[in-house]
C-alpha cells in the first residue's frame, strides 16, 4: 500500500500541511478508505480512494493544528458517518480516547467493525440527545458535515465537559450564516474562540470554528431527539 498513488497523496498532503503521524497510521486510515469503497453501504459521498484522501483524511488531519485538538484526552465525534474526522483523529493521536456517535445503525455497525485498527476508538450507537451517560464528559468534541451551525452546536454543548470546546467544520464565510451560529453558542452558553482558515488540500474552502465551554449547558439542552433540526435554536 506505501507505494500506491492514495498514500503518495497522502504523503504530499501531510508534508504540505507539516503533519506527522504516528507509525503505520498512515497505512490504517488508507485501509479505513479501502474499506468504505468496499463496503455496500452508502457511508459518504465520495468513493474514490484518491478523493477520499483530500476530503476525508486531509480536511480530518487538518484539526491537528489546533491546540485544542492535541491537548485534548477525550474526544467524542458527533454524527461521524463514515468515521470522519473521528478515526483520522484516533490514528493521529493513539493516547486520546475517541468516541464515535452515530444513530444510523448501519453506519455505527461499520464504524464497530474498524476498531481493530484503532483500539482507542468507542463507537455509540445512539443519537445525541439520549446518550445521558455522555452529557458534560468530553473535553473535545468535533462535528464536520453534521447539520448547520447551530443545530451542530446544540448537539454538541451538552457532551462537552467545562472547561472543554467544541470544533466544527464549516466552509467560506456567511455573515448571515455566522450570526445564527454566533446566536446559538450565546444561548448555549459557549464563548466563541477563534476561527481557523486552513486549507487542507488545494482549492478546500474550509473553516475551523472553535468555541469554550466555560459554563454549564442551560438546563433545557438537550431537547428531545430531533428537536434542533426542526425547530434551530438560532
Amino acid at each position: 500500500m506505501t507505494d500506491s498513488p492514495a498514500f503518495a497523496r497522502l504523503d504530499a498532503g501531510l508534508r504540505s500541511l507539516g503533519i506527522v503521524l504516528p507509525d503505520g497510521a498512515a497505512t490504517r486510515l488508507l485501509e479505513v478508505l479501502e474499506r468504505i469503497q468496499a463496503s455496500p453501504h452508502n457511508l459518504t459521498g465520495i468513493t474514490g480512494i484518491e478523493e477520499g484522501v483530500d476530503r476525508h483524511l486531509l480536511d480530518s488531519l487538518v484539526a491537528l493544528d489546533v491546540p485544542e485538538v492535541t491537548n485534548a484526552s477525550r474526544i467524542a465525534d458527533v454524527g461521524s458517518g463514515g468515521g470522519f474526522p473521528g478515526l483520522a483523529l484516533a490514528a493521529a493521536l493513539p493516547g486520546v480516547a475517541v468516541t464515535l456517535i452515530e444513530s444510523v445503525s448501519r453506519k455505527a455497525v461499520w464504524l464497530e467493525s474498524t476498531t481493530d485498527l484503532f483500539p482507542n476508538v468507542t463507537v455509540v450507537a445512539e443519537r445525541s440527545e439520549l446518550a445521558a451517560e455522555a452529557l458534560d464528559s468530553f473535553d473535545l468534541v468535533t462535528a464536520r458535515a453534521l447539520a448547520p451551525g447551530p443545530v451542530a452546536l446544540e448537539l454538541c454543548a451538552p457532551l462537552t465537559a467545562i472547561g472543554g470546546h467544541v470544533l466544527l467544520w464549516t466552509g467560506h464565510t456567511d455573515s448571515e450564516r455566522d450570526a445564527r451560529t454566533a446566536l446559538a453558542a450565546e444561548y448555549l452558553r459557549l464563548s466563541p474562540c477563534r476561527v481557523v482558515p486552513v486549507e487542507p488540500f488545494p482549492g478546500a474552502d474550509r473553516r475551523l470554528l472553535l468555541f469554550d465551554k466555560s459554563q454549564p449547558t442551560p438546563e433545557k439542552f438537550p431537547r428531545r431527539p430531533g428537536r434542533a433540526g426542526s425547530h434551530p435554536i438560532a
